[in-house]
């Protein structure tokens, strides 16, 4: 069971012996517990931080709520890519592998995790994916997480960049309503941009609102369908691959 969001946690599980509680303390044991479980996954995320630099690799932790787009940028990212930059996808689902098919038909190796009633992948999975997918040097994995815009916030997977996928169709305040999560990115992709004919969508407020949380974080507005904005994206993604620094 994990304590952050309630959900349980196969790939990294919590071991402690139970005992009897002649006063009440729950409060504190449920604090020391979340603790726990976080400062694992940290030292885990390190682990496959470290291994991930040794070899060169881009590591790209892809989160969004259900329905963005997330898979759909993912497989014209890999396309785009093909001949410039190989790619591996580790597919997070609570179930089926839909998503890990449809990476390895636009050209990508892939390994799908199933959490089941998880609601977030782990840094213990994700390292275990790692070495089952053994992505080559210099090259770049990507772990589609979970669809959720609350508990893969808390969860480093030892990521070179985390990238929040947000579209045109969720509503132009999701970064102040979900406000870890946009804190959290390096970089937010608003996707659907094409549909923006169709909907009352503020495109500059909702920049507004993510400079709220996250003055920091490059967005880039695209249409995965389309195809607009994707060069930028793609520019970015090769710069940081090669080690530049992009504006």
């Amino acid at each position: 069971m994990c304590a952050t969001c309630g959900c349980s946690e196969p790939a990294a599980p919590v071991t402690f012996k139970a005992h009897r509680h002649d006063h009440d303390h729950e409060h504190g044991t449920t604090v020391r517990l979340e603790e726990g479980i976080l400062s694992r996954n940290a030292a885990f995320a390190a682990e496959n931080r470290a291994w991930l630099r040794e070899r060169g690799i881009l590591a790209l932790n892809l989160v969004s709520s259900p329905g963005s787009g997330k898979t759909t940028l993912l497989t014209r990212t890999i396309r785009e890519l093909a001949g410039r930059l190989p790619v591996s996808v580790i597919e997070g689902d609570q179930a089926t592998s839909r998503d890990a098919d449809r990476v390895r038909a636009a050209g990508a190796a892939a390994l799908q995790i199933n959490t089941g009633t998880a609601c977030h992948l782990d840094a213990h999975g994700v390292g275990h994916a790692l070495g089952e997918l053994k992505p080559p040097a210099g090259s770049c994995v990507v772990v589609e997480n979970v669809g959720n815009l609350i508990c893969p916030a808390m969860f480093d997977l030892g990521e070179s960049k985390r990238v929040l996928v947000a579209s045109t169709t969720e509503g132009e305040d999701k970064p102040v309503k979900y406000p870890h999560m946009f804190r959290s990115a390096d970089a937010i992709v608003l996707n659907k941009v094409d549909l923006l004919p169709h909907l009352e969508f503020d495109v500059e407020r909702f920049g507004g609102f993510v400079r709220e949380v996250n003055p920091r974080a490059r967005i880039f507005p695209l249409s995965a369908t389309r195809g607009d904005g994707l060069a930028e994206w793609v520019r970015w993604l090769l710069s940081l691959a090669a080690g530049g620094q992009p504006r």
